[in-house]
């Protein structure tokens, strides 16, 4: 008989909600016995709307008396860290809301934790784990589409002064960063996730309308180990709001348009010219009774890795890439330099502190 995990979702604000959905689909084999947040009232109304049994506003409180197998950590950007470290030392895995964390030394930090207490901290990186995602992979991996030459990673929101006025909001102590990091994340982790390791990127950011500490706007040129080259715009000033991926392989573009998540029907395949290859247009429509990009779905992969004590997709390595890839723009832009992976090492200030000495 399977497991059920018990779980606790500490922070009760707008995205509880998907995690609350997340835990309903995965047909009991994850159980919300606890919620945390700061806000007494906001808490306990949450429990009872959810029929969630107990309330916390102390997390260590709830990491000694509950003792969770599981914690979504769903709290503003700057206490990520500590607190998967915490639940790890407490024998609990995590599943955390993006940035995972504010620097490449907290994440080794988190990735020392995991080999000392052998459970992970997996980040919340939904768009990998829809079906038509894992379709496409598939067919990049046989080598349908021949090899990737372009990329086009577009993250171009809208967030007005309200969005703003929440005091952990616009500042790099505790945002973390701006659209780069706390709104594009999202599409460049699925975009890293598609087209491949990443060799050097050159990159701007300025803050251009909005009345905050950190960026409003970013935009970056990438080089993939593979050779394919890639551009990326992550915005908080966008009225007309997308998502938007685009790969162009030698055989095929794929794009997809979105906003905050997507199925298969927001895909498009188109077929280079003047050949039509029927083998893989039929490839490309066979796809898979479809799963969109939900919460939901990346926790069931995350239930399963727990069944077999398997270090999770954004775990690790994988996370690390996407960090470094966001640490690298940054320091790019701020110092208008290109920047190589795998130079940002300790006694960087961009190692230390994704902002670096700014």
């Amino acid at each position: 008989m399977s497991k059920t995990y018990r779980a606790v979702l500490v922070g009760t604000g707008s995205i509880c909600d998907a995690h609350l959905r997340a835990v309903e689909s995965v047909n009991e084999r994850v159980e919300l016995v606890a919620a945390v947040d700061l806000d007494l009232e906001r808490v306990q109304q949450f429990c009872e709307r959810a029929k969630v049994p107990q309330a916390f506003t102390d997390y260590d409180k709830m990491l000694a008396e509950v003792a969770p197998d599981l914690v979504l950590i769903a709290t503003p950007p700057s206490t990520h860290a500590k607190m998967s470290i915490k639940a790890m030392e407490k024998g609990a895995w995590v599943l955390c809301e993006k940035p995972l964390c504010g620097s490449l030394a907290e994440l080794d930090q988190i990735r020392a934790a995991e080999k000392r207490t052998g459970c992970y901290t997996g980040c919340v990186f939904q768009m990998r784990f829809a079906s038509s995602n894992l379709h496409l992979k598939r067919l990049a991996a046989s080598g349908q589409l021949g090899k990737p030459l372009i990329g086009v990673c577009n993250t171009l929101w809208y967030r007005d002064e309200a969005y703003y006025a929440v005091p952990w909001r616009g500042r790099w102590e505790t945002e973390l960063g701006g659209p780069t990091m706390g709104l594009g994340i999202h599409a460049m982790d699925h975009f890293l996730d598609l087209f491949g390791e990443w060799e050097e990127v050159r990159a701007m950011a300025g803050t251009l309308d909005r009345d905050i500490e950190v960026e409003d706007v970013s935009m970056a040129l990438v080089r993939f180990t593979s050779g394919a080259f890639g551009s990326i715009v992550n915005s908080a000033l966008s009225p007309r709001q997308q998502t938007y991926i685009r790969l162009d392989y030698q055989r095929a573009t794929v794009e997809l348009s979105h906003l905050y998540g997507y199925n298969r029907d927001d895909w498009k395949l188109t077929l280079t010219p003047p050949a039509q290859d029927d083998a893989l247009q039929q490839a490309w429509q066979s796809f898979p009774p479809d799963v969109g990009s939900t919460h939901g779905a990346q926790l069931k992969a995350f239930v399963h890795d727990m069944d077999h004590g398997e270090c999770p997709h954004t775990s690790g390595g994988e996370a690390r890439r996407t960090l470094e890839f966001v640490t690298a723009i940054y320091k790019s832009a701020f110092t208008n330099q290109p920047i190589a992976r795998g130079t940002i090492t300790e006694g960087d200030p961009y190692y230390q502190k994704i902002s670096g000495d700014r």
